[in-house]
């Protein structure tokens, strides 16, 4: 999808866009980061919402999946902080019920200068997380994340350790480093941890000289891409099959023979 500062346009895509996947038959769909706000960074505190209480944008998020009957990964909420000028960068595992299952933030925060001159630094409105989280999915453990975590290939491998057989991974990766990085880390994540990868991803012009890559994307354990979006908003829906992870790791059994860490 291709969110913008418009909350109101922004969660009418998401209700459409999770329904449109459930109809395709997707027990659980994966919604990009920066879902219901992606503009000017100084906006974030004012979209922002306590999961304790039900906000407009939870509210919305609770009815698109209760409506689809499907489970739902909110990639990229933004969640109020103890820090008045901050927030937190949340990926919500909601059940088709509504209710909150787990919550993950955000950890690794992106500060880049771009040669591009897109300049981000996600760090000034933004407090990091500093907890794994693996959720109870319908087809096993999914490992939470989000967008630049991607580039740090530890925190995969703690999610692996801790039972994770997918990871969802919803981004909001720039244009100039997703051309470049996005299909060859998420590949190199799935491989290395032989896992499946749910990549859903911001596509498109937001605001200013900020653009997204697209190609949301899942990858299977051997790295193969099964479902891919182009550039524009679409979905992708593909299986996940726990007896191939075990496949994969009974026959290739990388894991076990770590040596380091």
């Amino acid at each position: 999808m291709t969110s913008t500062a418009d909350v109101d346009a922004n969660m009418d895509t998401v209700a459409r866009l999770v329904g449109e996947a459930a109809g395709r038959g997707a027990k659980v769909v994966v919604v990009p980061e920066c879902f219901a706000y992606l503009g000017p960074e100084k906006g974030k505190p004012d979209v922002a919402e306590s999961l304790d209480e039900d906000g407009p944008i939870l509210q919305r998020c609770r009815l698109a999946a209760r409506d689809a009957g499907a489970d739902v990964v909110y990639g990229g909420f933004w969640e109020t902080s103890e820090h008045p000028e901050k927030v937190r960068n949340a990926c919500i595992y909601m059940r088709a019920d509504g209710s909150i299952a787990s919550v993950y933030r955000k950890i690794h925060l992106f500060d880049v200068d771009l040669p591009d001159g897109t300049k981000l630094l996600e760090s000034e409105t933004v407090e990091p997380g500093a907890d794994t989280v693996v959720a109870d999915a319908p087809f096993g453990p999914l490992g939470l994340t989000v967008c630049y975590d991607l580039r740090f290939p530890e925190l995969y491998r703690r999610l692996v350790d801790a039972g994770a057989i997918a990871l969802a991974i919803p981004a909001a990766f720039t244009l100039t480093t997703g051309k470049d990085h996005w299909h060859v880390l998420l590949r190199a994540r799935a491989i290395e941890q032989q896992c499946y990868v749910l990549a859903a991803a911001q596509t498109g012009h937001h605001y200013g000289n900020r653009r997204s890559y697209g190609h949301a994307l899942i990858a299977d354990p051997w790295g193969t891409v099964l479902a891919e979006c182009g550039e524009g908003e679409g979905v992708a829906v593909a299986d996940v099959e726990p007896a191939y992870v075990e496949k994969v790791r009974r026959a290739l059994p990388s894991l076990a023979h770590r040596r380091l860490g």
